[in-house]
């Protein structure tokens, strides 16, 4: 137990550091006292229960909704946002957040991989504003965006405008996402433009994808990229639930492979868990079954979603909410120790 007169001394250095707003090196000037000193009482302050230490947080923002979400699927980050449970709404308040999102964190040196056929994504570009921290990245289309004619100048500005608002460069997947036959994916595969972005698929630091429920949204079925709805049956009678990039997996996050896994021009599953982060902005009732199974192959580090579908996913969490954290790759884990 601290003497009476050290307790004094204790409430008076946090009274002038919390409540007047004084630095240690101040503090250190008026009381002629160490600066180690009032770093030690300010320490022994809080435990003592001098110093009591609350975050209120403002309103809108869900901090423990996005710390339950990133504990029960073992997610490098969660970001939760308000929005009504409309579709299109949704993808604009989703956007929002990715904006900020990708402003804060993108570097220089990253090399950004982005899906095509994603409304979340879109909104994401067209809400973001050029950021000079990341001058010079790179950006890299990883899934086919040939097909309707205007849906192909759409993937192609995706890329190109996210290239532009960090003054980077632009590499085009100049292929569909999803050909008529395997013969027809070995030809385009033999296309100089199609290996240069294939080729640079395993440095990716960074994936932006959306997550796609097994019917597909407006936009991929209007850019031709699809299957047949008895292609899409058979899909759903493996147990797909949802895919990444036209690779499709089961509700345990197992990928499914069929025939027609052989016929889409995009990035692997397993060449996507190679980048450090792999941020996917989804959220929506008819896609919380897809994301969920997508967290729980862990194919995705990173959560952009709604708060109701947040709640979705945790109520419906494996083991109670409780999940270990997924295992990092070998590329990223070599990443993070060169740094």
């Amino acid at each position: 137990m601290a003497r009476i007169d050290e307790l004094r001394l204790m409430a008076k250095v946090a009274r002038l550091y919390y409540g007047e707003g004084l630095s240690q090196a101040e503090i250190t000037a008026r009381l002629d006292i160490h600066q180690s000193t009032v770093s030690r009482l300010l320490s022994r302050a809080q435990k003592a229960g001098i110093v009591r230490i609350t975050l209120a947080a403002p309103s809108g923002l869900h901090s423990e909704l996005e710390d339950a979400v990133q504990a029960a699927y073992g997610l490098r980050e969660a970001i939760v946002v308000d929005s009504i449970e409309q579709e299109d709404q949704i993808v604009r308040d989703l956007g929002a957040a990715a904006a900020f999102y990708l402003e804060t964190t993108l570097k220089s040196k990253d090399v950004v991989g982005i899906s095509s056929w994603s409304a979340a994504l879109l909104a994401t570009v067209e809400a973001m504003h050029p950021n000079p921290r990341a001058k010079g990245a790179r950006v890299v289309q990883i899934l086919g965006g040939i097909g309707h004619p205007g849906a192909e100048l759409h993937a192609t500005l995706l890329t190109r405008r996210m290239a532009d608002l960090l003054s980077g460069t632009a590499t085009l997947l100049p292929a569909p996402g999803a050909v008529g036959s395997v013969e027809a994916k070995q030809i385009m595969l033999k296309e100089r433009y199609v290996l240069e972005a294939i080729a640079l698929f395993k440095s990716i630091t960074v994936a932006l994808v959306g997550i796609g429920a097994v019917e597909p949204s407006r936009l991929l079925a209007s850019s031709g990229n699809v299957f047949s709805n008895q292609e899409l049956e058979s899909l759903s009678a493996h147990g797909a639930v949802g895919d990444i990039c036209l690779r499709f997996f089961d509700a345990e996050g197992t990928p499914v492979v069929t025939p027609l896994n052989d016929r889409v021009i995009a990035i692997e599953l397993e060449d996507l868990k190679r980048a450090n982060r792999v941020v996917a902005i989804a959220g929506g009732r008819r896609k919380t079954a897809a994301i969920r199974g997508a967290l729980q192959g862990h194919w995705i580090n990173v959560l952009i979603t709604d708060k109701a579908t947040a709640e979705r996913l945790v109520r419906t969490a494996p083991d109670n909410g409780r999940s270990r954290p997924a295992p990092v790759s070998t590329a990223a884990a070599k990443r993070r120790r060169s740094r």
